[in-house]
C-alpha cells in the first residue's frame, strides 16, 4: 500500500494493519511512502497493489486511458483551506494578489478558481497563482511575499496561530472527494478476493476512526509524528468529513472528473464508471452491517 503523505486521512491504513483488520482478511499489508505519480507507475508495474493517490490515478486515466479504478473515497469534503494575510478581509481584496499553491495545474488550484469565481472574482484572471513547491505554501505565506495560500489542515493551524486569516474551507465551497484509494483493473479482474478483503479492512478502519477518538489520536501520533494537542485538534475538526462506507455519490464523482478534465486540459468527459468502482465498498458495508460488526 503506497501512501503519498503522513496526513490524517491516510492513518486508516496503518490502523487497518495494527488493529488486525488486514490480517483477518488474510492480507499482510505494508504501508510505504511513495510520491503520487511514482506510486501509479509502481502499481502498474506490480510493485504495489494499492495507492492512496486516487486523484493522481484519475489524472493518469484521463491523460492516457490507464487501466485503473478508484475503489474507496475516504473523505467527502476537500481538506484544503484558503488562508490569507490578516489585512485581506474579503475575496475582492485578492484581486491582483499572489497565491501560493503546490502547482498551477494542481487539483486544489482548479478548485480555488471555482471558489473565487463563486465569490465574485474571475478565478482564472483576477489573481496570480504561483507554484512554490510541495509543502512550501505556508512558509511562502508567512514570509510576506504572498498574499494567500492553499493549505493543508496541519499547515492551516500554524498559519492561524501566526495571525493569518482563514477565508475559505474548501470542503464547504465545492462538492468533491478527497483521499481516495485506487488499484488496477488487472488486480480487480484477476484477484477480486484480495481487493474485496483490502476494501473491507479499510471500511472497518473508517468505522474505527469514528468510534474510537483516543485510539485514533494515538495512531496519529505514531503515524504522523504530530503532538497530541495537534492530533486532537485535527480529529475534532475533520472527523466529520470521513465517509461512513467509503463511497461518494454520483454528483461528487462527476465533479471530481470535471476537475480532472480541467487539470488535463481535455474535452472528453470521462463516465463515472470509467473512473470509479465502489462495488467492493458497498458490498463490504452491507456485509458488516448484516453481521453487526463494530470496532
Amino acid at each position: 500500500m503506497a501512501v503519498p503523505a503522513r496526513s490524517f486521512q491516510m492513518v486508516i491504513y496503518p490502523v487497518a494493519q495494527v488493529k488486525g483488520y488486514m490480517k483477518e482478511e488474510g492480507l499482510d499489508e505494508r504501508v510505504i511512502f511513495v510520491a503520487p505519480t511514482t506510486s501509479i507507475q509502481a502499481m502498474l508495474g506490480g510493485d504495489v497493489q494499492f495507492t492512496g493517490a486516487g486523484s493522481s490515478a484519475l489524472v493518469s486515466m484521463a491523460r492516457g486511458n490507464t487501466p485503473l479504478k478508484v475503489i474507496v473515497a475516504t473523505n467527502d469534503r476537500v481538506l484544503q483551506w484558503f488562508v490569507t494575510r490578516p489585512e485581506i478581509t474579503s475575496p475582492k481584496d485578492l484581486k491582483g494578489k499572489k497565491i501560493a499553491t503546490t502547482g498551477v495545474a494542481a487539483i486544489a488550484t482548479f478548485m480555488a478558481k471555482q471558489v473565487l469565481t463563486k465569490h465574485g472574482l474571475d478565478g482564472n484572471k483576477d489573481v496570480i497563482y504561483l507554484d512554490v513547491g510541495q509543502g512550501n505554501q505556508l512558509a511562502a505565506l508567512l514570509g510576506g511575499g504572498f498574499d494567500a495560500a492553499i493549505l493543508s489542515v496541519e499547515q492551516r493551524y500554524v498559519a492561524l496561530d501566526k495571525g493569518m486569516r482563514e477565508m475559505f474551507f474548501m470542503g464547504n465551497e465545492v462538492k468533491n472527494s478527497w483521499g481516495t484509494l485506487a488499484t488496477t483493473d488487472k488486480l480487480i479482474k484477476e484477484n477480486p478476493k484480495m481487493v474485496g478483503g483490502f476494501v473491507r479492512a479499510t471500511i472497518k478502519a473508517l468505522r474505527y476512526l469514528r468510534q474510537d477518538k483516543e485510539g485514533t489520536i494515538s495512531a496519529m501520533l505514531k503515524f504522523s509524528g504530530v503532538s497530541r494537542q495537534q492530533a486532537t485538534r485535527v480529529y475534532d475538526d475533520i472527523i466529520g468529513t470521513f465517509t461512513r462506507n467509503g463511497v461518494v455519490d454520483d454528483e461528487t464523482q462527476r465533479n471530481d472528473l470535471n476537475i480532472i478534465r480541467q487539470v488535463t486540459n481535455t474535452n472528453e468527459t470521462m463516465p463515472n464508471a470509467r473512473g470509479y468502482d465502489f462495488s467492493f465498498a458497498v458490498e463490504a458495508d452491507q456485509q458488516l452491517n448484516k453481521s453487526g460488526w463494530k470496532p
